[in-house]
C-alpha cells in the first residue's frame, strides 16, 4: 500500500507547480453587519479571476435598498467593496442571492447579523446560490452549515492534505497508520476548540509557517532510508502527528474565526465544523487508497519503479512546502 500511495503522490507532485498556493481559489465572502433596526453595513469580497473580480452580484431581499457600492479594490488576493443597505422590516424572511454563482465552481460564505453581535453563517454554492434568511436558525441548519464549511475547508487546504498524504506514505503498517491519523485528529480537535473559544491566542503568520515546516520535516524523513530516519518518527509516528496536529488545529481555528460562530450555538457549530473537517479528511484518505488500489491493478509495471517514485515524491512535497515557508515568512 505504501507503494500505491507513493504513485499517487508522485503524480500529484509532478503535476503541481512549486509556486502553488496553499489553498484553492478563495471563496467569495459577503458580510452584513447590523447597524440598527433597518440598516446594515455590507462588505463584499469577490474572488480574483485573471486580474478582475469574478462576475458575481449580490442580490439582497426585495425590500432592501442600497446606496451603491464603492468601486472594488484589490487587496492582494481578492476584490473588496462595501456599502450600506436599508431593509425596512429587517432581513428575516427575505431571499438573499449571489447572481452568477450557478455558472462558477466556487462558493460564497455569507455572514449576517439579525441583531447586534449575533452572527449567523450560510454557505452558498453553484447548486444553491440563494437562501431565505431564517428568523431564528434551528440546530439542524447550524449543523449542516458548519459541517459543510468544515468539509470544504479541509478539501481546499492543499497544505493540510499534503501533510496527511505524507503521513500515509511514511507509515507502512495499517494499524500504526490508524493510530497516527487518530492522533492527528485528536490534536487538531483540541487546539481548534481552544483557539476558537479564545482560550489560546497565537498570531496566524507563525502558525502558517510552522504548518509548512511540518510538511518539510515529513518530506525530509521520507527522503531517507528507514534506518536513517529519526527514531521517534520511525517508531512512534503517532507522537509526531499529534505534535504537528496541535499546530494544524490552530490553522483550522484561524479559518473558523473568519467565518464566525453563532453566539447562541457555539458548541454545536464548533462540533459541526470539526466533524466536517474529519469527514473531508477521511474522504481524501479513502480516495487516495482507492486510487492506489486501482493503479496497482491497471499499471502493475509501475510498482517496479517504486524507489524512484518514492524519492521523487519526497522531493516534490519538500519543494512545495519549502516555497510556502519562504512565502509565509514574508508575511511577518
Amino acid at each position: 500500500m505504501r507503494v500505491l500511495i507513493g504513485l499517487v503522490l508522485a503524480l500529484f507532485s509532478t503535476l503541481t507547480p512549486a509556486p502553488v498556493a496553499a489553498h484553492a481559489l478563495d471563496p467569495g465572502y459577503l458580510e452584513l453587519s447590523y447597524l440598527d433596526q433597518d440598516r446594515w453595513r455590507i462588505f463584499w469580497r469577490a474572488p480574483d479571476v485573471g486580474g478582475r473580480p469574478m462576475k458575481l452580484a449580490v442580490v439582497l431581499p426585495e425590500a432592501c435598498e442600497t446606496n451603491g457600492f464603492a468601486p472594488p479594490a484589490f487587496d492582494g488576493r481578492a476584490w473588496v467593496t462595501s456599502g450600506l443597505a436599508s431593509c425596512p422590516g429587517g432581513l428575516a424572511g427575505g431571499t438573499l442571492r449571489i447572481d452568477g454563482l450557478e455558472e462558477t465552481r466556487t462558493d460564497v460564505l455569507v455572514r449576517y447579523e439579525l441583531s447586534p453581535n449575533r452572527p449567523q453563517t450560510q454557505r452558498l454554492t453553484p447548486g444553491t446560490p440563494e437562501f431565505i434568511v431564517p428568523a431564528d436558525p434551528g440546530n439542524l441548519e447550524v449543523l449542516t452549515s458548519y459541517v459543510s464549511l468544515g468539509v470544504s475547508h479541509i478539501l481546499e487546504g492543499v497544505d493540510h492534505l499534503l501533510f496527511v498524504l505524507a503521513l500515509l506514505l511514511l507509515v507502512r503498517d495499517t494499524r500504526r497508520l490508524f493510530w497516527t491519523v487518530t492522533a492527528f485528529t485528536l490534536a487538531h480537535s483540541i487546539t481548534l476548540a481552544a483557539a476558537s473559544l479564545g482560550w489560546v491566542a497565537v498570531p496566524s503568520v507563525p502558525v502558517e509557517v510552522v504548518i509548512a515546516l511540518s510538511i518539510v520535516f515529513l518530506a525530509y524523513e521520507l527522503a531517507l532510508p528507514p534506518d536513517r530516519r529519526d527514531p521517534l518518527t520511525e517508531r512512534y509516528p503517532a507522537i509526531v502527528s499529534f505534535g504537528f496536529g496541535l499546530i494544524h488545529g490552530l490553522g483550522f481555528a484561524g479559518a473558523l474565526r473568519e467565518i464566525g460562530l453563532p453566539q447562541n450555538d457555539i458548541p454545536l457549530a464548533l462540533f459541526s465544523f470539526n466533524i466536517g473537517v474529519e469527514m473531508g479528511q477521511l474522504l481524501f484518505i479513502g480516495a487516495v487508497l482507492a486510487l492506489g488500489w486501482a493503479l496497482k491493478r491497471l499499471l502493475p509495471a509501475l510498482v517496479a519503479g517504486a524507489p524512484a517514485l518514492h524519492r521523487l515524491t519526497s522531493y516534490g512535497i519538500g519543494s512545495i512546502a519549502a516555497f510556502w515557508v519562504i512565502e509565509r515568512l514574508s508575511g511577518f
